[in-house]
C-alpha cells in the first residue's frame, strides 16, 4: 500500500495554512462585534472557536467553491457558519454529560477554563451564530434562493438528521460492543455530516451550476468523513498526546466501540486507504467533466496520513 504524496506538498501546506489564517481572522471579527464582548460567555465562545484545529472544513468549503468559480470572499460568511457549528460540537462534544475531556489541542477544554454552565452556553451561541451569520453577512454574487437553499442545508445536517442525530447515538451506544454497520452510522451522522455540509455549501453559493455535481460531491464527503473517523480512531490507540493535543485512550477509558476496537489497528488502517480511494472515484468522475480537484484530491491524502 503506497501512501500518496500531495498532502506533503509545500503548496497544499501553504493552502491550508492560509485558510486557516483566513478563517481565525474572521470569526474573531464576528465575535467582535457580539454584544457583552467583554463577558465571560463570550471569552469562552472566543476559546471554543480557537480549538479548532486546521480548519479543514473550511477549506473544503472554499475548494469546492472556488472548483464552480466562486470568489472567495462570497464563500467567507459560508466557512465562518461552518467553523461555528464545529466549534459548538467540540465544545459541547467534551462535556462531562459525553466524554468528560479536559484537554483539546493541547489546551483546557472550554467547561475546564470557564465551567460546565458557559460551556453549555458558548455551544449554544455558536450553534445560533452559524445561522445569523449565514443569513445576514455579505456574501456577494451569491442569490437569495441560493443562501435560503445553504441556510435550510446547515439546519438539516447539524440537527436530529446530522450531528445531534449521530451524538444521541453515539451515547446510545456507550459501553456497548456494536456492529461494524451501526458504527458506520454513527460516524456518518456524528462526523461526515460536517464535511458534507462543508462541501455542499461551496456547492450551493454557485447555485444551479453546481447541482449535478451534488451527489459526487456527497459521495466524497462521505468517504473522507469515515476516513477522518478512522485515523481519528486510530491516533486515539497509537498517537502521541504532545502530537494530537488530548489525552490518548479516551475511547477505550469511555466503553466506545472504534475501527481499532472492532477490526485492529492494522486493518483499520486498510479502510483508511479503502475509503480514500472511494473517495478518488468521486473526484474522477468529476475531473472527466473538466472540474479542477487538485484541492480536495490533496485534502483527502491528508486525512489519511495526518499524525494530529
Amino acid at each position: 500500500m503506497v501512501m500518496p504524496n500531495p498532502s506533503q506538498s509545500d503548496d497544499f501546506t501553504t493552502q491550508l495554512l492560509a485558510c486557516r489564517e483566513r478563517i481565525d481572522r474572521i470569526l474573531l471579527d464576528f465575535i467582535a462585534f457580539l454584544p457583552f464582548d467583554d463577558s465571560e460567555l463570550v471569552a469562552a465562545m472566543r476559546h471554543g472557536v480557537l480549538l479548532g484545529g486546521k480548519r479543514l472544513r473550511p477549506f473544503l468549503l472554499y475548494a469546492t467553491g472556488q472548483m464552480f468559480g466562486i470568489a472567495k470572499n462570497s464563500l467567507d460568511a459560508p466557512a465562518a457558519a461552518v467553523e461555528c457549528m464545529h466549534a459548538y460540537s467540540l465544545i459541547h462534544d467534551d462535556l462531562p454529560a459525553f466524554d468528560n475531556d479536559d484537554l483539546r489541542r493541547g489546551k483546557p477544554t472550554c467547561h475546564i477554563k470557564f465551567g460546565e454552565a458557559n460551556a453549555i452556553l458558548a455551544g449554544d451561541a455558536l450553534q445560533t451564530l452559524a445561522f445569523s451569520i449565514l443569513a445576514d453577512a455579505d456574501m456577494p454574487n451569491v442569490a437569495l434562493r441560493d443562501r435560503l437553499a445553504m441556510l435550510s442545508e446547515l439546519a438539516a445536517s447539524s440537527g436530529i438528521a446530522g450531528l445531534c442525530g449521530g451524538q444521541s447515538m453515539d451515547m446510545k451506544a456507550t459501553s456497548k460492543k456494536i456492529s461494524l454497520t451501526a458504527l458506520e452510522r454513527i460516524y456518518n451522522y456524528k462526523t461526515s455530516s460536517l464535511f458534507r455540509i462543508a462541501i455542499r455549501l461551496g456547492a450551493l453559493a454557485a447555485g444551479e451550476s453546481s447541482r449535478a455535481a451534488l451527489p459526487f460531491l456527497d459521495y466524497y464527503a462521505t468517504s473522507i468523513g469515515l476516513a477522518f473517523q478512522v485515523q481519528d480512531d486510530i491516533l486515539d490507540v497509537i498517537g502521541k498526546t504532545e502530537k494530537i493535543g488530548k489525552h490518548k485512550g479516551v475511547d477505550q477509558k469511555n466503553c466506545k466501540s472504534t475501527y481499532p476496537n472492532l477490526l485492529g489497528v492494522d486493518t483499520a488502517k486498510v479502510k483508511a486507504w479503502e475509503l480514500y480511494q472511494e473517495a478518488l472515484v468521486a473526484l474522477n468522475t468529476l475531473e472527466a467533466q473538466s472540474y479542477n480537484t487538485m484541492s480536495l484530491r490533496a485534502l483527502a491524502s491528508f486525512i489519511i496520513q495526518r499524525d494530529t
